[in-house]
């Protein structure tokens, strides 16, 4: 059971973070975790790990016994905008996006 989150705007080193809490847990136990988590990244990974057990629901398994074995991110595209610099210059500002890959399996 897997489920995607593509181009999602926020760096993979700060969205890394959060997705290193959660690996190897239940699916109850990471959903708790991530309710109470102060990250702007938390809510949108734990949307991610409900889709997840969704789809795990519709092929037939509980979602009680299932773990996150496996949570990566990825770096997505870049943005690349320019700030205005010293002397008519300028520097490239990179806005980053992360690809998020969960995949879940039963407890062992």
């Amino acid at each position: 059971m897997k489920a995607r989150l593509s181009n999602y705007r926020q760096s993979p080193r700060k969205v890394r973070l959060v997705a290193d809490l959660i690996r190897g847990k239940s699916v109850a136990k990471a959903l708790e975790v991530l309710s109470f988590l102060d990250k702007k990244s938390a809510q949108p990974i734990k949307k991610l790990v409900e889709s997840a057990a969704s789809n795990a629901e519709q092929q037939g398994q509980k979602k009680e016994g299932l773990t996150i074995s496996e949570v990566r991110v990825n770096p997505g595209f870049s943005f690349v905008r320019y700030r205005p610099r010293a002397r008519g210059r300028a520097a490239p500002l990179k806005k980053r996006t992360s690809h998020i890959d969960i995949k879940l399996s039963p407890k062992s």
